[in-house]
């Protein structure tokens, strides 16, 4: 059936300033180098070498198939707030069903998976330091979570994109440089290309890695985010706007005028290019610093027949490379471990702050214009009257998340548990139900609502409905494997 003028512009943005051009795209890589900061983290540090340990570079080839996955994924979720400035979430929680139904699926499991996430970044990072410096493990962890929440909290987006830019080409270099030095030669490598599958798997090695290769289930969500922030395509332009737009971005939109529909198409399409040349630079740095990982695990770790638990990767990876480089190569790899775990606490803290404010704008949005109350809603009223700035502002929203469930509540569990690490399986069983679901949910809302010329094509679509399909398989396998019912 034709879809008429307005039909297409029922959910198409009604300004859309020009997209960057030539070498003024540059200037808007930051948020992919932002995204990469938050995918390198447990997946690089703690489970790609352990798998390149017991299978050196066997599974390569699965990593560059979830990195393939991973680019469609996270850039279906900016093209739906390119095209219409609101968040894919905003999308959701019109899906048919009870009100809301969507968001509180993905809401209420991640704020458990957030503290735990974060408590076990920064364990590893605890474990690197105490190696080195005098003092306990726990007090390094949680002066890492204390300064990453200080910084995030009270940092605007500019700033923190501005950050994350300098730590994320200073992991590359390390991680290239270190991995370099133990390189074995092409033809290793190229074996690994081909599809295989060891002769004795170990799924409570392979799973959790497969599961963790640069970006959890919200991992994929906050690509939209950061690119909408960002300016992409307007920025956001929910009835809650974003506070944390750059100045330019926000200039530039003031100067942009309502255009014909062909014309909005066609900048819209500018904006989908640059956002894809991005996320492109996000995977590709994050595929980098992984590779650099799987080398080190199966130079390091798998002659010596070590298999490292938990955050004891970092410490056996130091000693090691140590005895190939001396103590400059120790502490340059070191460097890079808390780089890449350190940026990664500020990127997810980040990330997660801005979705769960987003989330409670959503689902508070009914009640709050109608007057109606809710438990929710009361909640924040009463924290709102003894706060001294506006509850229901997006940055205000965010920084209260960051600070209470990236903050507050990884402390709590690092002094709670010996070895957070433990018990980040909770966060892989949410993060394996979640991805799925996000991954064919999103293909669904850009397929059914955006106009029909700026919907995902027939290769995008066919690899995000693949990748759901994986993500599915990959959460049944991993939910079996932690009740015990496989052996590999």
């Amino acid at each position: 059936m034709t879809r008429t003028p307005q039909e297409q512009d029922a959910h198409f943005r009604d300004r859309v300033p020009d997209p960057p051009k030539g070498r003024q795209r540059v200037r808007w890589y930051g948020p992919g180098l932002l995204w990469m900061l938050s995918a390198v983290g447990t997946g690089s540090i703690l489970f790609t070498p352990r798998v390149a340990s017991a299978y050196e570079y066997q599974l390569l080839w699965i990593l560059l198939v979830v990195v393939l996955f991973m680019w469609v994924m996270i850039r279906e979720m900016a093209r739906y707030s390119i095209v219409t400035g609101q968040t894919m979430l905003e999308g959701m929680h019109n899906l048919s069903g009870p009100r809301n139904w969507a968001v509180w699926v993905i809401f209420v499991p991640q704020l458990l998976a957030a503290a735990i996430g974060i408590a076990g970044l920064a364990a590893v990072v605890g474990s690197a330091l105490g190696e080195f410096l005098p003092g306990p493990n726990t007090v390094y962890a949680m002066a890492m979570v204390v300064a990453s929440t200080l910084f995030t909290a009270t940092g605007r987006y500019s700033l923190i994109e501005t950050f994350s830019r300098v730590m994320a080409l200073a992991l590359m270099v390390m991680a290239v440089v270190t991995a370099v030095i133990v390189f074995p030669g092409l033809a290793p490598i190229a074996q690994g290309l081909a599809p295989s599958w060891p002769d004795d798997p170990d799924l409570y090695v392979i799973l959790p890695w497969v599961g963790t290769i640069l970006a959890g289930s919200m991992g994929i969500v906050w690509f939209g985010y950061w690119t909408a922030t960002r300016g992409f395509g307007g920025g956001l332009q929910s009835r809650e706007p974003d506070d944390e737009q750059p100045d330019d971005s926000r200039r530039e939109m003031d100067r942009t005028s309502p255009k014909p529909h062909a014309t909005r198409v066609a900048h819209a399409r500018g904006w989908i290019r640059t956002m894809t040349v991005t996320a492109a630079l996000g995977v590709v740095g994050g595929l980098v610093v992984i590779f650099a990982f799987l080398v080190l695990g199966a130079e390091l770790l798998a002659p010596e027949g070590i298999m490292p638990e938990g955050p004891e990767v970092a410490v056996d990876l130091t000693s090691i490379f140590s005895d190939v480089w001396g103590e400059v190569g120790r502490y340059v790899l070191l460097a890079a471990i808390v780089i890449a775990l350190g940026g990664s606490i500020l990127a997810n803290q980040d990330g997660w702050g801005r979705s769960f404010a987003d989330m409670t704008l959503i689902v508070t949005r009914t009640r709050r214009e109608a007057g109606k109350g809710g438990l929710l809603l009361q909640s924040l009223d009463a924290l709102g009257r003894r706060l001294p700035w506006p509850i229901y502002e997006r940055r205000w929203l965010k920084r209260l998340y960051i600070v209470g469930v990236t903050g507050i509540a990884p402390l709590l569990i690092l002094l709670a548990f010996s070895d957070p690490v433990q018990v980040m399986s909770v966060s892989g069983i949410i993060a394996a139900a979640h991805t799925p679901f996000i991954a064919l949910a999103a293909l669904y809302v850009n397929r059914t609502r955006l106009p029909e010329s700026l919907r995902p094509g027939v290769a995008a679509t066919v690899t995000m409905a693949v990748a759901g399909f994986f993500y599915l398989g990959f959460a049944v396998l991993y939910l079996l494997n932690m009740a015990g019912l496989l052996n590999g």
